[in-house]
């Protein structure tokens, strides 16, 4: 991670996830707030505008897909790096979640915490643009 304070919205409606992963974030040097429900992670990140979001699908109020496809729609929001962290290990919500936005997909039961945060160190510490995007390389540029 670079020398530079790093926030992070971490969005699960599973306490017992959301607190071991906030504690893990933490522990790394992450600035961590959470949220338990799409309608709270929209109004954080509209907020706070965190370096990064790790969201769950499946939640109360608005799910997971819905709160990426709003927050890629908002200008404000739209550069946020997003990993889904989720219990789904169905193609299509992989792809849906592609289609709407996120950075990375990720299955709960298929990922060590350890292995979360380090794809969280990888994209947080990836140079973007003004546009969110990763620079061109000398070779294609």
């Amino acid at each position: 991670m670079t020398d530079t304070f790093k926030s992070i919205l971490l969005v699960d409606d599973d306490i017992t996830l959301r607190e071991m992963y906030a504690e893990r974030l933490k522990a790394e040097g992450f600035q961590v707030n959470t949220a338990k429900d799409g309608e709270e992670a929209l109004q954080m990140a509209t907020e706070n505008h965190p370096n990064i979001i790790l969201l769950d699908i499946m939640m109360p109020k608005i799910n997971g897909l819905d709160v990426l496809k709003k927050l890629k729609e908002q200008t404000d929001t739209k550069n946020i790096p997003v990993i889904v962290l989720t219990a789904l290990i169905q193609d299509r919500e992989r792809m849906e979640s592609v289609t709407r936005g996120a950075d990375d997909y990720i299955v709960k039961s298929e990922t060590m915490p350890g292995e979360v945060i380090a794809k969280v160190h990888a994209l947080i510490d990836k140079p973007r643009t003004s546009a969110g995007e990763q620079p061109a390389t000398p070779s294609e540029a």
